[in-house]
This record gives C-alpha cells, sequence and structure tokens, in this order.
C-alpha cells in the first residue's frame, strides 16, 4: 500500500471525525445513531478508502453502502474519485456516480424530501470529482503507453545495433582472424626450425578458439540473446579444465585459492562456458591485484545452469597492479554476462570482496 493513499485516507478520516464532533448530522430516520455510531462509521469509511487504487467498484459499494447510514460525508467524493481515476472499464462510470450520489441523500432526507435545486451544486461537484478521476486515469494511461512505445523503441534500436555489430564482426574480424589461422598452419607445414613451428601450431591454436568465440558471439549479437532451460542440438565442446588452469596459473604467482566444484559442466554450451571462465578469470586477476596476500575461494555449481562465486577475504593492494587496468573489468564483465542471459554483482560482503554470477545452461547462438 502506497504512503499516498494512506495520507489520502488519513485526511479524509480526520475530516470526517470534524464533521461528526462539530456539526452533528441529523438523526437517520429510520436507524439513529448515537454519535460514537457515526464515529465507526467514520472508521470503516476510512478502512475503505484505502483499498480505492486496486478495488474502486468494492469501495464504491461499501461507501454507498455506509453513507446510508452516515448520509452528507466526503468520503462519497473520494469514491467517487478513485471511480473515474482506477476503474478498468470505464463504462462502469454510468451506475457507480449516481449510486454514490444517490446514497448520499436516500439516508437522510429520502427521495420525497429532495429537491433538484437544493442540491445541484453537490451534483454538480460529484460530476466534477468524477470527471476530475478520469482526466487523471486517462494521463497516467498514456504516459505508460508513451513509456511503453519508447521501451520498444530503444529495443527495436538495440536489436538494429546488434544486428550491425555481428555483420560487421562477421564480415570484417572473421575474415582477418581466418586467415591468421591460415598462415599460422602453412608456415607451421613449411617451417623447419621447431621452436617457428611450435609458435606457429600455437598461434593457429589460439586463432581457432578465438574464431569459435567470434562465432557464438556473433550468433548471440543476431539472436538477441534469448535465453532457454533447453539443450543445444549440437553436444557442447568446451574446456572443462580452463577453470582449473587459472587457479594453478594464480597459485603460481603466489595467490593462495581453493576451487570446488559441483554438479556436471558438460551441459554448458561454449558460450556461456567461456563467459563462466571470464568472470574467473576477472575475479582472480582483481584478487591479485587489490587482495595481496588473502585466501581466494573459487567454488562453481552446475545445475540448471551455473553459479560463480569467488570470494576473498581482504587484503593489501598491490602497489605495482592496483593501478593497472581501465577499472572497466566488472562493467565490462557485467555486460558480458548480461548478453548470455545471466546476472553478475560484485561488491563487498562480510566475508570480504566477492564476485558471484548466475548464468543458464544454454544461450541459442544463431545458425
Amino acid at each position: 500500500m502506497r504512503p499516498a493513499d494512506v495520507a489520502v485516507a488519513l485526511a479524509f478520516a480526520v475530516w470526517g471525525v470534524a464533521l461528526v464532533l462539530l456539526f452533528p448530522p441529523a438523526p437517520h430516520p429510520l436507524v439513529p445513531l448515537p454519535r460514537a455510531g457515526d464515529l465507526l462509521i467514520t472508521a470503516l469509511l476510512t478502512v475503505v478508502l484505502l483499498l480505492r487504487r486496486g478495488r474502486p467498484v468494492l469501495v464504491a459499494v461499501l461507501t454507498a453502502g455506509l453513507t446510508l447510514l452516515l448520509p452528507g460525508n466526503w468520503f462519497v467524493y473520494g469514491a467517487i474519485y478513485a471511480a473515474g481515476a482506477h476503474l478498468h472499464r470505464r463504462a462502469h462510470l454510468w451506475w457507480v456516480v449516481p449510486m454514490l450520489f444517490g446514497a448520499s441523500f436516500v439516508g437522510g432526507q429520502g427521495w420525497i424530501a429532495f429537491r433538484f435545486n437544493d442540491n445541484a451544486f453537490l451534483l454538480f461537484a460529484s460530476v466534477l470529482v468524477a470527471l476530475a478521476g478520469l482526466y487523471v486515469g486517462t494521463r497516467r494511461e498514456l504516459i505508460a503507453a508513451a513509456h511503453e512505445r519508447a521501451d520498444r523503441a530503444e529495443e527495436t534500436a538495440r536489436a538494429e545495433e546488434r544486428t550491425r555489430l555481428a555483420a560487421e564482426m562477421h564480415d570484417v574480424v572473421t575474415h582477418r582472424v581466418n586467415l591468421m589461422v591460415l598462415q599460422a598452419g602453412a608456415l607451421q607445414a613449411t617451417t623447419t626450425d621447431p621452436a617457428v613451428g611450435q609458435a606457429a601450431d600455437e598461434l593457429r591454436r589460439s586463432g581457432r578458439a578465438a574464431l569459435a568465440e567470434l562465432r557464438d558471439l556473433v550468433g548471440v549479437l543476431r539472436s538477441g540473446a534469448t535465453t532457454t532451460t533447453g539443450s543445444p542440438t549440437a553436444p557442447a565442446q568446451v574446456d572443462h579444465g580452463a577453470v582449473r588452469t587459472l587457479v594453478e596459473e594464480s597459485r603460481a604467482v603466489g595467490l593462495d585459492v581453493t576451487c570446488t566444484e559441483h554438479g556436471d559442466p558438460s551441459a554448458l554450451t561454449p558460450m556461456v562456458q567461456r563467459t563462466m571462465v571470464r568472470v574467473v578469470q576477472e575475479a582472480l586477476s582483481n584478487a591479485r591485484k587489490h587482495a595481496r596476500g588473502a585466501q581466494v575461494t573459487v567454488e562453481i555449481s552446475y545445475g540448471d545452469g551455473a553459479r560463480v562465486a569467488v570470494v576473498d577475504a581482504g587484503g593489501e593492494p598491490d602497489p605495482e597492479l592496483a593501478t593497472t587496468g581501465g577499472g572497466a573489468g566488472l562493467d565490462g564483465l557485467r555486460r558480458r554476462v548480461a548478453m548470455v542471459g545471466g546476472t553478475l554483482a560484485a561488491g563487498p560482503e562480510a566475508s570480504g570482496f566477492a564476485v558471484r554470477a548466475r548464468l543458464p545452461a544454454y544461450v541459442p547462438t544463431g545458425s
């Protein structure tokens, strides 16, 4: 319940109690009530008015019924305004407003004593309040529709930009990397120097891995990164030892790292697997820079996707490494995780600084 709704109901309650205490209503012709009864009905009307935003028709019916016992109360106008502002089917106004207006006079005077000229102002006020509610409700709907159109236009623009980037990456970057792989293969086949042959082989394998990542990335850009919980048609060919390799490399440079994995990683597609490796890589790199000497734990759980948590216990920043880099590693990583339909959170916790990611099992990368 919104604070504004409570404030409006309390304002009506204060005004209603003041009217009952300062200007007691005329005795009811059918059900005479003491002043305590009038105050009780005022309290009930206040509670009913709290529901005006979600249940305007119910508020109108209950207000009309209670008004028969306390005619002339101002809660009627609150219910009329709520009907105009919050009714989803505006056709109900043709019976809601007359019902509320009529209830405020039947209880106190009866229609026999009702004279239009004496109550024309109140009728005009009721119509004016209903029109004000209609204006506010219509304006709110128009603003919501404008925001929805703007969101759709922004999403369309993003999709067009993704398609353009995918085309450029496919036509330019992939072509150049293909040439590198072919030239490295030719160099390996023609050279007689073992060192040159080994370097060419490493270059060729790195180029093929880059091509695989580019192919997946281009597919994600084209498909809009729509995630599903199904499995791909082809089995995922991934390097399941990449995380262990990162951990061993970090240990080799003096970082105290423990790594635990739960579940079967084979259900992850290559794109998701590589994104997971990037999360661990960036988190370990940050730990080396900003938590020198701290214990770092890497925990990965496989199931319906992957859950990654890299937590360092806190330590001293490395004076040489802490100032390197542009400081945008986590932001870029967050965008990469979002591209495959995952989420990433990074920040200080009670146990230290933590990087946590949730990744889907499968993200289609197009044909």
